[in-house]
C-alpha cells in the first residue's frame, strides 16, 4: 500500500474509532468504555492533526502552523472549562488551565526536547531563540498578575474584597499583551527551509487544511466525551477533583501538542516542534485562560485569577525553568527531562493534595 493510500486509510480508521465514541456516549454505555474508546480517537485525532501540520506547515512555515494547531488543539480545555463552570465545578475549571499550562511547558517541552536531542548529531536541538523568549515573557506576565492576586488574598488586604473586578482588568491586559504581541511576530516570521525541503506529503495542501481543521473540531468533540466518562471512573478510586484537572483532564485534553510536538521533533523538525508546543503555553496563559475569566462573569460562579499558594510556586518555577533552558535557542536531553522531573513531582504532590 502507497504512502498517500496508508494514510487515508489511517485516517479512515481514526473516523470509525471517533464515531464509535460518539455512539457509546450518546448510548449512555459504560463509562469506562467509553472512556477507552476515547481516549483511542484522541491518539488517533492527535496523529491525524500531527501529519496535516506538517502539510500546512510547507506553506506557512512555523510561525502561523504553530498557532492554527495550537488553536485547534486548545479546543477542548476551552469546552471543559465552559462545561465545568456552567455546572459549578470551579475547582476543575481552574486546575483544568493550570494542567493545561504544565503539561505543555513542562511534560510535553520536556519530552520533545529529548526527543530533539536524541536525533540531533551532536546531541543538542537547536531552534530559533525569539518564540521562547517571547513565551517566556507572556509567562512572566501572566504569573506577575496571579502572584500579586494571590499575596493580596493570602495577607486579606482592601483589595482582596475586590478580587474579581481585579482578575478582569488584568485579563483585559493580558488580552491585549497577547494581541500586540502576535501582529507582530506573524508579520516578522521566516519560513523554515527544513519544512519547504520536504517533498513527500501524503496529501495536498487543501487537504491538509481540511483535516486540521475537521480533527481539531474531532479532537474537542470526544475529549468532551471523554471528560464526561472520566468523572464516574475516577470516583470509585477516589481520586481529588484537583488531581481529575490538573493531571488527567490536561493530559487528556492536550493529547494533541502531547504527540505532535513530541513527533515533529523526532523528526528534526525543531523550530516547528517548538512553535506548536511555545505558541499552545502562551496561549493558555494569556489568551485562554483571561478569555475564560471573562466569559465567567456571565455565569453564577466566577474564574479569577487568585490561586492555592502551592500553584503560585509552580507557576513561578515553571515560568524561570522554561526562560533558562529554552531562552539561548538550544537544550539537551538532560534539560528536557529536569522539565519533566519538575513535572512529575507536581502532579505527585497535587495526587495527595
Amino acid at each position: 500500500m502507497s504512502g498517500p493510500s496508508r494514510t487515508n486509510a489511517i485516517l479512515g480508521g481514526i473516523l470509525a474509532v471517533c464515531t464509535a465514541a460518539g455512539v457509546l456516549h450518546f448510548a449512555e454505555s459504560e463509562p469506562v468504555v467509553v472512556f477507552l474508546v476515547s481516549a483511542a480517537a484522541l491518539a488517533g485525532l492527535a496523529w491525524a492533526i500531527g501529519v496535516a501540520t506538517e502539510v500546512v506547515g510547507a506553506r506557512f512555515g512555523p510561525g502561523l502552523t504553530g498557532l492554527l494547531q495550537s488553536t485547534l488543539g486548545n479546543l477542548p480545555e476551552l469546552f471543559v472549562v465552559v462545561f465545568a463552570l456552567s455546572a459549578g465545578e470551579v475547582v476543575v475549571a481552574q486546575t483544568s488551565i493550570l494542567g493545561s499550562l504544565f503539561a505543555n511547558a513542562l511534560l510535553v517541552l520536556g519530552l520533545a526536547i529529548v526527543a530533539g536531542s536524541f536525533v540531533a548529531r551532536d546531541g543538542v536541538m537547536r531552534f530559533r531563540n525569539r518564540l521562547p523568549n517571547d513565551t517566556a515573557t507572556l509567562l512572566l506576565l501572566a504569573v506577575f498578575i496571579i502572584v500579586l492576586l494571590g499575596l493580596s488574598d493570602t495577607v486579606g488586604d482592601r483589595a482582596s474584597k475586590h478580587v474579581v473586578a481585579i482578575s478582569a482588568v488584568g485579563a483585559v491586559c493580558l488580552l491585549l499583551v497577547y494581541a500586540l504581541w502576535l501582529w507582530g511576530y506573524l508579520r516578522s516570521e521566516e519560513r523554515d527551509p527544513a519544512i519547504e525541503d520536504g517533498t513527500h506529503a501524503p496529501f495536498s495542501f487543501r487537504a491538509g487544511i481540511a483535516v486540521l481543521a475537521v480533527a481539531g473540531v474531532g479532537a474537542a468533540l470526544v475529549s468532551d466525551w471523554f471528560v464526561d466518562a472520566l468523572d464516574p471512573a475516577v470516583k470509585s478510586l477516589g481520586i481529588s477533583k484537583a488531581f481529575t484537572g490538573l493531571v488527567i483532564v490536561a493530559i487528556a485534553g492536550n493529547a494533541v501538542e502531547n504527540l505532535v510536538g513530541i513527533t515533529l521533533a523526532a523528526k528534526g523538525r525543531s523550530d516547528l516542534a517548538i512553535s506548536v508546543i511555545k505558541n499552545s503555553v502562551a496561549q493558555i496563559a494569556v489568551f485562554l485562560f483571561p478569555a475564560l475569566v471573562l466569559v465567567s462573569l456571565f455565569f453564577e460562579h466566577r474564574l479569577t485569577f487568585v490561586l492555592a499558594p502551592v500553584y503560585i510556586g509552580a507557576l513561578v518555577v515553571m515560568a524561570l525553568a522554561v526562560w533558562q533552558v529554552t531562552g539561548d535557542g538550544e537544550a539537551v536531553a538532560f534539560e528536557g527531562w529536569a522539565l519533566v522531573a519538575i513535572y512529575i513531582v507536581l502532579a505527585v504532590l497535587t495526587f495527595y493534595e
